[in-house]
């Protein structure tokens, strides 16, 4: 707000406010404590005024009008409650429950379902109306993501993050009427269409419309047999949002407590994600190092995460010989286990079952991809189960994550650098790849090795880095639509970077399609949520004693006993992939 915005004066409920011009009647009741009931208002979006449950009454105006969708005026009042309005808006909220499923108690958002939340709050206690309802089959088509029509109610929050956030626009509503419905162009499978597999669908539904691809199923298979060594690893950003779960504040570091509860489910090791953090920087950082002294194609821009390689697979295929050939940090342990580890602790790698606990929905696509297996054709990665899935199972166990004591990786492939902890935060990879490339091309020691410039939550960020006399220049974006602005640049020849970080999703890992959901209080997205995420892995990463990614003991071990040296012939099979222009089948 600058000194020439205009203030509005009004009244709500009888009581004056000033607000900036232009402000919400919604949220100039919040400035009064006043919190207008609300389903397809979402702060990070644009306002679509569709649900209609937000509606307030103003002095003069024939009818209730949407709160979320009409600005102040300077003089108006405004009443926020009356019988009447409460009346209005159990009938709004009675008339979308009438064409809900009624499986609230077998549903995946039981208890924690925004439209259930707010019939209770409404008073809605029976269902008044029926007659003809709404139904469609699920999509199960898709490796991440499932769609299920039948729980959508229309407020277009998935539309409009997948559009407006995500730049993807896989989604739209479609038909009018009884029969307008959600989905995909040309009514595709989710298999078929553009879709990212990012979950940002999910992490903002207010229902149960959108959901992962359950994996748990195959999880307790391979715990009950005997015959299968079943080995976990878990993402960085896993361990600063899984107590949410559990009630516990965003930011609550648990990584031992997630060792913890890995070895009480069943799984007889358990390494960590954050190692092949470490393993893929060093890869990384040499590669970028070899483009940039040996005029290789520059940007050279990252490729950790799996929607965005989908994503530009799909939209900007003309630049990918600029893309990392490094495979991320889950898919090298994966790789490390049934190769290294397996021969290690003679192990067949046919009898082992990697389970891989994500922060992301799109990892699920990961390791389906063909370029993830071995050259028999088997997956790395046999299985992906989000944060959230991974919180149903200890629940169904009666496991109390909270207060479990603190357990050790395995070692071999469990012990990591704090460069390897900040992955999981936008601009992490970027701060990590730049403490280990100065290193390699100086040969000098970096004393200050915190790059705050690439830290935050801006869309996007940029930074000058001088590495012995060369300028370097270095951007990060995090969120697809952020990600689009960069590759425009790239792909017209114009972009000044030497190196680009992109992750797909809002904040980076840490705001994965398959985090917990948000609190009651809490929105999908919110910024102070991802913020204290990210201060987690910062402070994780403050209090080590290695912060350097190539400093690993255990990734030297790797290279001088199986590996060779970075981009070698084995670390190549084993560490790299390639990326090719990707059309959707119904295209």
């Amino acid at each position: 707000m600058t000194e020439n915005t205009k203030m509005v004066t009004l009244i709500i409920d009888g009581k004056k406010v000033e607000v900036p011009h232009g402000t919400s009647i919604m949220n100039a009741a919040e400035l009064l404590g006043i919190k207008v009931p609300r389903l397809c208002y979402h702060p990070k979006l644009s306002v679509e005024g569709a649900c209609r449950v937000c509606i307030v009454e103003v002095k003069g105006a024939r009818n209730f009008i949407a709160s979320c969708a009409t600005p102040v005026a300077e003089g108006m009042e405004v009443t926020t409650t009356s019988p009447e309005i409460r009346q209005a808006r159990r009938d709004i909220v009675e008339l979308i429950l009438d064409n809900h499923p009624k499986d609230c108690q077998t549903c995946e958002r039981d208890g924690n379902c925004e439209l259930q939340r707010l019939a209770y709050a409404m008073g809605v206690r029976n269902r008044y109306f029926e007659g003809e309802k709404k139904n469609y089959e699920k999509d199960l088509s898709g490796a991440a993501v499932v769609r299920d029509p039948n729980k959508c109610i229309l407020c277009q929050r998935c539309v409009r993050v997948c559009e407006e956030v995500q730049g993807v626009t896989c989604l739209s509503q479609a038909h009018r009427g009884f029969k307008t419905v959600v989905m995909p162009a040309f009514d595709l499978p989710f298999a078929e269409s553009v879709c990212t597999g990012c979950g940002q669908c999910i992490n903002v539904c207010p229902t149960a419309a959108f959901l992962e691809k359950d994996s748990t199923k195959q999880v307790w298979k391979a715990l009950a047999d005997p015959e299968l060594t079943v080995i976990a690893q878990f993402a960085p950003s896993v361990r600063a949002a899984i107590g949410e779960g559990f009630g516990l504040p965003p930011g609550r570091n648990m990584q031992g407590e997630v060792i913890t509860a890995l070895k009480l489910v069943g799984c007889d090791i358990v390494f960590d994600t954050t190692f092949g953090a470490d393993l893929t920087i060093v890869e990384e950082a040499n590669e970028f190092v070899q483009r940039l002294t040996k005029g290789g194609t520059l940007p050279m821009i990252t490729s950790c995460s799996a929607a965005w390689m989908k994503y530009v697979e799909q939209f900007h295929p003309t630049i990918l010989d600029h893309i990392s050939t490094c495979k991320s940090p889950m898919s090298m342990v994966s790789a490390m286990t049934k190769s290294f580890y397996a021969q290690k602790q003679n192990i067949d790698p046919a009898k082992i079952f990697n389970l891989a606990v994500m922060c992301c929905t799109a990892k699920k696509y990961e390791a389906a991809r063909p370029e993830m297996c071995d050259e028999h054709g088997r997956p790395y990665t046999d299985t992906v189960i989000t944060t959230r899935e991974f919180v149903w199972m200890l629940k169904s166990l009666g496991i109390d994550l909270p207060n479990l004591e603190k357990s050790e990786p395995d070692p071999v492939l469990g012990f990591a650098t704090g460069a390897a902890d900040i992955f999981g935060a936008t601009g992490g990879v970027m701060e990590a790849a730049l403490r280990t490339a100065y290193e390699i091309v100086t040969g000098e020691t970096l004393i200050d090795i915190n790059f705050n410039a690439v830290r935050g939550m801006k869309g996007i960020k940029e930074a000058n880095v001088n590495v012995s006399g060369t300028e370097v220049k270095v951007a990060v974006a995090h969120g697809l639509g952020n990600a689009r602005q960069l590759m425009r640049q790239v792909e017209d020849g114009t972009s000044p970077y030497h190196f680009i970080e992109i992750m797909g999703c809002p904040g980076g890992c840490i705001g994965g399609g398959g985090q917990p959901y948000a609190g009651t209080n809490v929105m999908p997205l919110d910024q102070n949520m991802l913020e204290a995420r990210a201060r987690a892995l910062y402070n994780i990463d403050e209090h080590k004693v290695l912060r350097k990614s190539h400093e690993n003991p255990y990734v030297q071990r790797l290279y001088k006993e199986f590996l060779g040296k970075p981009l070698s012939e084995v670390s190549h099979k084993y560490l790299h992939t390639h990326y090719k222009q990707h059309f959707p089948v119904g295209i």
